[in-house]
């Protein structure tokens, strides 16, 4: 079953399109990720879905459901804070502004915090906030209303590496319950937690599939060997016509393993490792960037 449908979006500002004719599908409780180079369309593409961009062209549809706004929460690339609120007080705002009824907002509101780790600054001022704070407050304040789908832009672009992995690992938990599109340049985190690959070039969708699916397209597969000596991955590489990196030597895929290690034992070399690789999504976004 469908989630949400994306059909010929369209984005022109002053007679240039920035978002050409895509479309595209989400299922429920899968993550997705939005890539392409700086300039691609990605946020524009997320502005128009969450409704703070009026499209050019095309349609944005959510499985039963009127006014999308309301299923959807939203964590923008440089989340903006009211300084003298505190971090409870934000929340509860929005929760507010969202439609979240009742008394219960306030106990709703602790409940999300808690959940993003933020149960030990519930009465801080958010000016006082972190980057890696500011991240998980805006993550919070997306989620207080139970959304079908969220968006975020760049999550994790601006945090440091232990930042990245803490709010990965909360966007994981998160996708045990609701449906995840996110943009992101940093690759090595996408492919952790990507059931779907959305790639935008210049405005177009040029790539979409599931990561695997999308690796076996763009495999090149290779041997990665490592030579204990530098010497003897040269030889090595110059009589095989292969790709020497220091100490490693990478071989097309032509063969199989059992030939590959057969022509190493007449070789005589001390060997540390022999694997088969494929090419990373850092590899494939390169391709698809610059082909």
């Amino acid at each position: 079953m469908t989630l949400l449908q994306v059909k010929h979006l369209t984005k022109s500002f002053a007679g240039k399109t920035v978002v050409d004719d895509v479309s595209f599908t989400l299922e429920p409780l899968t993550a997705t990720a939005l890539i392409g180079p700086n300039g691609a369309g990605k946020t524009t593409t997320m502005s128009m879905i969450v409704g703070l961009l009026q499209q050019t062209n095309g349609t944005v549809t959510m499985q039963g459901v009127q006014d999308i706004r309301q299923s959807i929460g939203f964590l923008p690339q440089y989340p903006q804070f009211y300084p003298w609120l505190s971090a409870l007080e934000y929340v509860e705002m929005v929760g507010k502004l969202s439609g979240v009824q009742g008394k219960s907002i306030r106990e709703k509101s602790i409940k999300m915090l808690e959940y993003v780790g933020l149960g030990d600054a519930l009465h801080k001022k958010t000016a006082t906030f972190s980057g890696g704070m500011k991240q998980r407050l805006g993550i919070a304040q997306a989620i207080i209303h139970d959304p079908k789908l969220l968006l975020l832009d760049e999550p994790v672009s601006a945090l440091d590496p232990i930042g990245r992995q803490e709010v990965m690992n909360l966007l994981k938990e998160l996708q045990q319950q609701t449906t995840i599109l996110y943009s992101t340049h940093i690759l090595h985190d996408a492919e952790k937690m990507t059931d779907q690959v959305l790639f935008l070039k210049n405005g177009q969708l040029v790539e979409q599939g599931s990561l695997a699916a999308i690796q076996q397209k763009y495999a090149d597969p290779k041997y990665l060997i490592q030579f204990v000596e530098e010497q003897g991955a040269a030889s090595f590489a110059a009589r095989y016509a292969g790709q020497q990196d220091g100490l490693s030597v990478y071989l097309p895929a032509q063969q199989s393993m059992q030939q590959v290690l057969q022509l190493l034992a007449t070789e005589q070399q001390e060997i540390v490792k022999v694997e088969r690789v494929t090419a990373s999504l850092d590899e494939i976004f390169m391709k698809v960037a610059y082909q």
